[in-house]
């Protein structure tokens, strides 16, 4: 199926929304930032269908990862984040999950149609978004652990994209049991053996931004600003998911020497933690327009997925 029929196939799901509001953030504790310049969401409400939810997202065009050299495309990362974010706030304030509770991704997807996507402009990309929510978890007493979420995108009269994915929602008490003494690590400063790519060739405008680095040949994951604003907002004692999926991003650039940067589409599946020690190797191999990639650490694959490019 091609971009165009994707979209095409759910136009439908947009007809209908108002009232939404891009005049403020929701609080930022809805969508685990620390941070209110990383919250996207601006309003979020039942839609007309159980289980459906409309929304309004802010994309502005100042965000540090967003390309600064020129093109006026908003990141793809982007798209994502605002999944991810409905994916937090709407189990928290609509599915009885409680606050103090762990969210993990369990897998991800997006597809964005690159003729319909919205230009970045000097002032914000006002964006509205329809989530649905399927396969609901529970446990007998009734509290949801977990759920999958399919949200599509539209700027203007036009759809553009789609992303979702699967999440469970672990108590705190069987967070630490599952994670044991790892479950107060930090995320570490970049030590060790390890040259960075040029920026150009991964695609990104500083080497701040840089997820990954070269050791005897080897690609590794090893982030250069472990207080990122973007992809580290607040600590982690696990590697995040938006970090895997860039690294493997500025892999699939690397193997192709800079020929495939923005993806389009993309899949992303989480076998087990991904830690920050030791330094995992991220392992990409491009064929045509497409990327495979899988992320090793310890002798065993904690994820794997592919990249699609225009």
């Amino acid at each position: 199926m091609s971009s165009s029929d994707y979209m095409e196939n759910s136009v439908g799901l947009f007809t209908g929304e108002s009232g939404l509001s891009w005049s403020r953030t929701v609080p930022r504790e809805l969508v685990h930032r620390t941070s209110a310049a990383e919250v996207l969401l601006t309003d979020v409400r039942p839609g007309r269908q159980r289980n459906v939810f409309e929304a309004a997202a802010s994309w502005p065009r100042s965000h540090p990862t967003f390309p600064r050299d020129g093109t006026d495309l908003h990141s793809p990362l982007i798209a994502i984040e605002t999944m991810r974010q409905l994916g937090i706030y709407v189990p928290l304030r609509h599915y009885g999950v409680p606050p103090e509770s762990r969210l993990l991704i369990t897998d991800l997807f997006f597809r964005i149609d690159p003729d319909r996507e919205p230009r970045a402009t000097t002032n914000t990309t006002d964006v509205t978004c329809r989530a649905r929510v399927a396969d609901i978890r529970a446990r007998v007493d009734g509290t949801v652990t977990g759920l999958r979420m399919d949200v599509s995108f539209r700027a203007g009269s036009g759809m553009f994209a789609r992303a979702g994915g699967g999440a469970r929602f672990l108590s705190p008490e069987r967070y630490a049991a599952t994670r044991g003494a790892r479950v107060t690590a930090l995320p570490p400063a970049p030590v060790g053996p390890g040259v960075r790519p040029v920026p150009g060739r991964i695609g990104v405008a500083d080497i701040r931004d840089a997820m990954i680095a070269l050791d005897d040949g080897a690609v590794r994951l090893c982030p250069a600003d472990p207080r990122h604003p973007f992809f580290f907002d607040h600590p982690s004692d696990h590697v995040p998911g938006m970090v895997l999926l860039e690294a493997a991003r500025q892999a699939g650039a690397l193997a192709s020497d800079g020929r495939r940067v923005r993806p389009t589409a993309g899949r992303l599946k989480a076998l087990s933690f991904a830690e920050f020690a030791p330094a995992a190797r991220v392992l990409a191999v491009t064929h045509h327009r497409t990327c495979g990639f899988r992320v090793l650490q310890g002798g065993r694959y904690v994820t794997y997925g592919a990249l699609e490019y225009q």
